[in-house]
């Protein structure tokens, strides 16, 4: 594993923290505030970190106290330099079962080597169930609009409920809240950001990623409304990346995520693994919310604004 004074900076850089402290108060703050293993009735969110480090290597006390109690993160000593195969294995086990079989792998082949020293990964769990559920007897294939231009058949979803809905400049945002559990103070909801276009995708991507704060300011009204039409398309997604890239002093860093919407509810999971404006109502018509072209989702918790989950479906179908 490479050491380099400037690893520490890339990584705070990265998550635009101002140093190691406030990261770990941070997280511990948000681990307090919204995870949980959930109220019965409500959303279950949990995030699980785990750390295997090679034999060879002692943890200093203030790095265990750290991995212990500000990440209560569970600290494995492995065989890296002799068993690297079967300490895959068991990262891989751990990550499958604390995302409950959404994310089975995280490590793949060879990923793993004789000079491997440390693993950290975490993973996040979340399942919660709509606070409208969709009717599945009304759920009917329809076209779905690729990027390219061409369109593909697409189970959509639709309820006849008033939906919360905001109007903006380009592209309009649904909130779909999950049921909360009696007692439970945490506010659960997806958050769909469908551009007008049909194509519009990529360049609302790129307000997204250059103005600061745009899916807090980007929100609908706390008042619901009759929408003309309304329905969005199941689907099931998965996602991974190499954050090394970004991160050039880190040896390897991966992240794979996966996400289930269906007229249940939406399970969703991550894991990653170092291997070391306002809104206004439209008038009559009433509106429409047909998300039947590429779009961005959130999955946050309302209360602290805490975005735990961020992807854009290009198609219903791919994984």
């Amino acid at each position: 594993m490479r050491r380099s004074g400037s690893a520490r900076s890339q990584i705070l850089i990265y998550l635009k923290s101002e140093s190691a402290e406030h990261l770990s108060s941070f997280y511990s703050q948000i681990a307090t505030m919204i995870f949980d293993e959930g109220c019965a009735g409500g959303p279950i969110l949990s995030t699980k970190n785990g750390l295997w480090f090679d034999q060879s290597l002692t943890l200093k006390p203030a790095f265990r106290d750290i991995v212990q109690n500000s990440y209560e993160a569970v600290a494995q000593r492995v065989d890296f330099q002799h068993q690297g195969e079967k300490a895959r294995k068991e990262v891989n086990s751990w990550c499958e079962k604390t995302t409950n079989g959404l994310i089975n792998e995280i490590l793949p082949r060879n990923s793993v080597s004789d000079l491997t020293r440390l693993v950290f990964a975490n993973a996040v769990y979340f399942k919660g169930t709509w606070g409208n559920k969709f009717d599945a007897n009304l759920t009917r294939d329809a076209d779905f609009h690729l990027l390219n231009g061409s369109s593909i058949r697409a189970p959509f979803m639709t309820n006849w409920d008033k939906q919360y809905v905001g109007f903006f400049d380009g592209f309009k945002v649904l909130k779909l809240p999950y049921r909360h559990g009696s007692g439970d103070t945490r506010r659960f909801s997806m958050c769909i950001y469908l551009p007008d276009a049909r194509d519009g995708l990529p360049s609302l991507v790129e307000r997204v990623c250059s103005e600061p704060g745009f899916v807090e300011r980007h929100l609908p009204d706390d008042e619901e409304m009759d929408l003309a039409e309304f329905c969005m398309p199941k689907f099931e997604m998965g996602f991974e990346f190499e954050v090394s890239m970004v991160l050039q002093e880190l040896g390897v860093i991966l992240h794979k995520a996966f996400v289930k919407v269906n007229e249940e509810g939406t399970e969703a999971a991550a894991v990653t693994v170092l291997h070391m404006y306002q809104s206004c109502k439209r008038p009559q018509p009433r509106p429409r919310f047909v998300a039947n072209h590429p779009f961005i989702f959130t999955i946050r918790e309302d209360m602290s604004g805490v975005v735990l989950f961020v992807g854009q479906l290009l198609n219903p179908h791919a994984r």
